[in-house]
């Protein structure tokens, strides 16, 4: 489609199309294919003021726009969400996600045409996004031990690409004839599932009252704010093993039977001052939070700006038309699914993240030569290079964001702190997002010089990724019996 678009607006006011930015290319940011495709009665390139010959540069200012406000907003999301309950936190962000979103689209039936209006409800917008993600794999974290967080967040994470293509579906379906609805009704279904979230959202399973007697002579071990009581005379359990620190009473994460009821119990966690949420600097102390925020940096940059240019480079490569090439794009989305859980199955079964992404970020950088030269061999081509390249690039950087940030969160060196879960999600995510807004930007810059020189810049970065994981995955292989990331230890009381 914005191929479609780009030509249309060459054909009018351009003899020589200049790809400036991502704005000429993304199929994820409705705001570059949307506004430029309304009615052409008005005008040959769309919606003023997005109709003059610098529509890349104005389009591309929306997306940065909302980049930057969501890399910066990160950082001070977490650093919130920790002091605040998380049905509430997320429940607020989303119903203001989807006003703003709606509010962008509202400027189509009020007819409005000023930048100003547009580019501040992206930042706004991009800020009150930052609440999501640091709660959600909070909240996910309390409820799964580490044992198989690896797969169940890589099942979980999918949403993220299934999302991705539901915007793009649904937002499409009113690009020719009313592109304000394409804005308003995920808007609306943004604000709804805030509703949903407010009245069903269980953050921990202490909210349930998950307990049961209380033993005689217990033993005590820590997983953020509960503690959990075993009866000493639990010899079965001894002689199959030592008791996994992060046993929950509901949902055990190394998926074995559970202990007898009368053996558990689950109590508060201490709400006091000495675990009092952690501070920002406190969070980039934690070993291997600066290592993976820097690893996602380069991740990320890779993954967007694949999401981004995507759908051009399959326009001008296999000769297909906008649309097409958007619908082909989503297959990068589909191997992004298998990728994410993919790697968290590996990480599980060999209980090393680090050593996890590095291999598949060591194979991603091959891989994306090997799309630059197969993809123009024909569609059959492009599309198994597709899921492949989506598999690899998206699989570290899922693992990163959620089972890599949840195992951080809950790092030895907390001491059973619980709250630090949000804010160390919000410094990766968010040092990410750096990332995220670099790739399309830095991929409209080379562009005109030929696309061997994006997938060039693209491979670098994939080293980059890797290199900054290279101490991490020396202290993993050098220590066989031990994971990067430590859980809290048995406290006595």
């Amino acid at each position: 489609m914005t191929g479609e678009l780009h030509k249309q607006c060459a054909a009018a006011d351009e003899p020589e199309p200049r790809f400036g930015g991502p704005s000429s290319s993304t199929r994820r940011s409705p705001t570059h294919w949307l506004l430029n495709n309304e009615t052409e009665t008005e005008t040959d390139c769309g919606w003023a003021p997005f109709d003059k010959n610098n529509y890349q540069q104005l389009l591309g200012a929306l997306d940065y726009a909302f980049l930057c406000a969501y890399a910066i907003g990160m950082y001070l999301s977490g650093i919130i969400g920790e002091r605040l309950p998380i049905r509430y936190y997320l429940t607020f962000g989303m119903l203001a996600s989807g006003a703003f979103t709606a509010l962008f689209g509202l400027g189509y039936f009020y007819n409005i045409h000023s930048l100003g209006f547009y580019v501040v409800t992206q930042i706004i917008n991009g800020l009150v996004q930052t609440t999501g993600w640091p709660s959600v794999v909070t909240c996910l974290s309390n409820w799964f031990g580490k044992g198989r967080r690896g797969l169940i967040m890589g099942i979980w994470n999918s949403h993220t690409s299934v999302g991705n293509i539901l915007g793009s579906l649904i937002a499409g379906y009113w690009v020719s004839t009313c592109w304000g609805l394409s804005f308003i009704v995920p808007g609306a279904i943004v604000g709804a599932m805030g509703i949903v979230c407010f009245l069903f959202l269980i953050e921990h399973p202490k909210d349930i009252k998950c307990s049961s007697t209380l033993p005689t002579h217990p033993r005590a071990s820590e997983n953020g704010i509960n503690r959990f009581r075993v009866q000493k005379q639990t010899t079965h359990s001894e002689k199959n093993g030592p008791l996994d620190p992060e046993l929950q009473c509901l949902l055990l994460s190394d998926g074995k039977s559970p202990l007898h009821p009368s053996h558990i119990v689950v109590l508060p966690g201490d709400r006091t001052s000495s675990m009092a949420a952690i501070s920002f600097t406190g969070a980039l102390r934690i070993p291997g939070v600066i290592e993976f925020s820097l690893c996602l940096l380069f991740a990320k940059l890779v993954s967007y700006t694949f999401l981004f240019w995507l759908p051009l480079y399959i326009t001008n490569v296999d000769h297909l038309d906008a649309k097409k090439a958007g619908e082909l794009s989503t297959l990068f989305d589909v191997g992004g699914i298998f990728g994410g859980i993919l790697a968290g199955v590996i990480s599980d079964r060999l209980e090393k993240r680090a050593s996890t992404c590095g291999l598949m970020l060591l194979l991603a950088a091959p891989t994306l030569y090997v799309f630059s030269s197969v993809s123009k061999m024909g569609l059959e081509a492009t599309i198994a290079m597709l899921l492949l390249s989506g598999a690899l690039v998206s699989g570290p950087y899922a693992l990163i964001t959620t089972a890599v940030s949840a195992d951080l969160g809950t790092h030895k060196s907390l001491k059973g702190n619980s709250h630090a879960l949000s804010t160390v999600t919000a410094i990766i995510d968010g040092t990410g997002s750096v990332g995220a807004a670099l790739g399309p930007l830095l991929a409209g810059l080379i562009s005109p010089s030929g696309w061997s020189n994006v997938f060039y810049m693209l491979m670098f970065a994939d080293a980059c990724a890797l290199l900054f994981l290279i101490r991490l995955i020396h202290k993993e292989l050098s220590c066989p019996g031990s994971a990067t990331v430590i859980q809290a230890p048995l406290k006595e009381h």
